[in-house]
């Protein structure tokens, strides 16, 4: 049976830490509750080997790798129909094998065949996600390991395939906004290719004999033309160079956690990106907390399934307060990236002890937040795509037009 390691604050307040056995996380928390323990931190103990390997335990391989990839809408489809199953009251394993026999042929088949058998032998659900290689993200997993602790699976399962479909929706209304704005964008890439390779070198050659001084945008729109002809091949490299050496920045733990932070303070994406994490923590800090998981073990498992790193190191410092006493509201206040109006709330929720149904209310309203931004995002793309395409062209045109007509009124002149 798997050990696990854990820190825990006794009802005195004090923080101890020890290692226990259980078959999986959700059972380790709810043992050291069992024992009067508020759990901070809990995780899988490693053993060492005498070469200094670790060694392997039931909570790693088998791993299912039959499949490369389930696409979103394969995902959503199997999160809805198990979240249904489960709601009208069958159990995990039944509502597993009513997937597999499905008659249609589908990717889900083999995948709850292989779930519903992991399950069969004692492996807790988010683990046997887990292991589905290329199938579910680690915050799929990590929300699913917190329905299991908070014996509140179904609700889970049923505000992530809700999250899924407005995502999806989300996807499908972006890219369509997109589609008009990309046919512009690539005809004016297109323009502008002939202009600067073939236009614009037959008027340089044409403008020289006049002997005419040219205006000084026409002279830098020759520059630029003659520099990308010459050295066309050493501009591509330098974009492959910048965008490999910025991926592999971005994959190192300061780079993600630099990126993840800059992220949510980007112009427009920003405020969609703080207003959806906003709204994801307030509804499943709602769900857990009506389901009887205490406050801290629903910080840590929001914690774990959230992967920003920055937005996970704000609530690892948010858990510890919590952890040394401090209320949700106390915590919340030391950090400025939670808005004033979620503090009233979850002030309000900590104050008449119904904590759940304040959180609840906030999730809502930062639900309907989130999904005016999107619709605000999406009609400024097309109007703004268009301006700096007409703009580009529009300026190309301009140098070319008063190159000509300086060199026509010198030859007038004459």
């Amino acid at each position: 049976m798997p050990t696990f390691d854990f820190k825990a604050a006794s009802s005195d307040g004090e923080i101890e830490s020890g290692s226990l056995e259980a078959k999986s996380k959700a059972e380790a928390y709810e043992l050291l509750r069992k024992k009067k323990l508020r759990p901070v931190s809990i995780s899988k103990h490693e053993s060492t080997l005498p070469d200094g390997t670790v060694a392997a335990t039931s909570e790693d391989a088998p791993v299912f790798d039959k499949i490369r990839r389930l696409s979103a809408g394969q995902i959503l489809l199997f999160t809805e129909e198990l979240s249904e199953l489960l709601d009208a009251g069958l159990q995990l394993e039944p509502a597993l094998r009513v997937i597999e026999s499905r008659k249609e042929r589908s990717p889900l088949k083999p995948v709850a065949a292989w779930l519903r058998q992991q399950v069969r032998d004692g492996v807790s659900f988010s683990n046997a996600l887990r292991r589905c290689r290329n199938c579910f993200s680690e915050l799929f997993c990590s929300m699913v390991a917190a329905g299991e602790a908070a014996g509140a699976l179904p609700q889970i399962l049923k505000r992530q395939a809700e999250h899924f479909a407005i995502m999806t929706e989300l996807r499908k209304r972006v890219s369509m906004a997109l589609v008009y704005p990309s046919i512009v964008f690539s005809a004016g890439i297109v323009l502008l290719i002939i202009f600067v390779s073939f236009l614009l070198p037959q008027l340089t050659s044409l403008l020289s004999r006049t002997g005419q001084q040219l205006p000084l945008m026409t002279r830098m729109l020759i520059g630029i033309s003659e520099f990308f002809g010459a050295y066309w091949w050493a501009v591509i490299l330098l974009i492959a160079a910048a965008a490999t050496g910025f991926t592999m920045w971005r994959k190192t733990p300061k780079g993600q956690m630099t990126w993840d932070r800059v992220q949510l303070d980007l112009p427009l994406v920003g405020s969609i990106l703080r207003t959806q994490f906003l709204a994801e923590f307030s509804q499943t800090l709602a769900t857990l907390v009506s389901n009887g998981v205490t406050l801290i073990n629903s910080l840590a498992l929001l914690q774990k399934a959230t992967p920003n790193l920055y937005l996970k190191g704000l609530l690892g410092r948010i858990l510890d307060r919590v952890g040394e006493g401090s209320s949700l509201t106390s915590a919340l206040r030391q950090h400025p990236f939670f808005p004033d109006v979620l503090i009233d709330v979850v002030t309000v929720g900590e104050q008449t002890g119904d904590l759940a149904a304040a959180l609840l209310r906030g999730a809502k309203r930062y639900d309907r937040e989130f999904t005016n931004r999107i619709a605000r995002l999406t009609t400024l793309i097309q109007p703004v795509t268009i301006l700096i395409v007409a703009l580009f062209v529009g300026l190309v045109a301009y140098s070319m037009i008063t190159g000509i007509l300086t060199s026509v009124s010198g030859l007038r002149g004459r």
